[in-house]
């Protein structure tokens, strides 16, 4: 064994693995990938060649801890539940994921949950976005067509499909509270957000007083960039960390796709979108990615010069809708 720095114990995996997949699969090495902010991913190789990975759902790991504990639980986009019940939503419709092979939510031995989930060979959908080979439109072609069938399941209610007192209010006033809310953490800490606060919260009311009522939400997967789609080696997309899917604003998913996608989303387009709700969900989201960026800098995130990107695109895109009229 060469590398193994992981949650779980080497022999506790170790049996695990074998118990799953036969006494040939013997782990070479578990690598954390240091990707997610919010669970703790590893890739688990074996001497035989097989690969799968391992979720861990730990709450002391996840850099987003303090916002999570301080909303009601069915608010909350984290924990296996989620990943549970999305996962069998998604195969039952169709949407490729990859497969859940183990799922432990005992704690009897360890004080998190943790998943064994098949590990899709291929790459994320970030690195076609830089690639002219042929391969490019048929990636896009097939991602705009898997989101276009899981966008098209629909209810009359918004949130997670577990939930049993889904609402049918507006759900972006949830998100005008969250956004001023954003606004105020980003004010606090960059100078260019604090000089124009009172613009920047007279441009989401006003954006949010053109948005009229809906009585259908779309399911969406919440925070779909281009690392959160893996693509096979037949070119198949699979969406991955799916725990905070649910149904809500279609515009709240094609907004963050647009900005996230650049190009490609050309590929995405939906001709079913309200060109109110995309304004004012696209000024959310940056102010959304800016306070977020924020946090993962000073909690000490491993990519720090993601971080710092991640929170100048923002709040640089934010600062864009000052004084725009449509």
């Amino acid at each position: 064994m060469m590398e193994y720095p992981c949650h779980i114990r080497f022999e506790d995996l170790q049996q695990l693995i074998m118990e799953m997949f036969g006494s040939d699969y013997r782990i070479l090495r578990a690598v954390n990938r240091h990707g997610g902010a919010q669970k703790v991913v590893y890739k688990i190789e074996c001497t035989n060649g097989f690969v799968c990975m391992l979720y861990v759902w730990d709450m002391a790991s996840n850099y987003f801890q303090e916002e999570i504990e301080a909303v009601p639980e069915d608010e909350r986009s984290f924990g296996s539940g989620l990943f549970e019940a999305n996962h069998a939503f998604l195969g039952r419709h169709g949407i490729r994921t990859p497969a859940l092979y183990y799922l432990n939510k005992e704690r009897n031995r360890y004080a998190f949950d943790y998943a064994v989930v098949e590990y899709v060979d291929g790459q994320d959908a970030a690195f076609y976005l830089k690639s002219d080979a042929e391969s490019y439109p048929i990636v896009f072609e097939r991602i705009g067509a898997m989101l276009e069938h899981m966008h098209s399941l629909e209810s009359p209610t918004y949130g997670r499909i577990q939930d049993n007192n889904r609402r049918s209010t507006d759900c972006y006033l949830k998100e005008l509270a969250n956004a001023k809310h954003s606004l105020s953490y980003a004010a606090a800490y960059i100078s260019e957000i604090e000089t124009n606060q009172e613009k920047l919260l007279n441009q989401l009311n006003e954006l949010a007083a053109r948005i009229g009522s809906r009585q259908r939400y779309s399911f969406i997967h919440g925070e779909l960039g281009p690392d959160h789609i893996r693509v096979s080696e037949k070119l198949e997309p699979y969406v991955i960390d799916i725990e905070g899917s649910l149904f809500y604003d279609l515009e709240y998913e094609h907004s963050f796709l647009e900005f996230r996608f650049g190009d490609a989303y050309e590929y995405l387009r939906s001709s079913r979108l309200d060109h109110n709700r995309m304004l004012f969900y696209k000024l959310f989201h940056h102010l959304s990615c800016t306070e977020g960026g924020l946090k993962l800098l000073h909690r000490g995130f491993p990519n720090q010069q993601l971080a710092r990107e991640i929170v100048e695109h923002n709040y640089r895109s934010a600062l864009a809708f000052i004084d725009r009229s449509s």
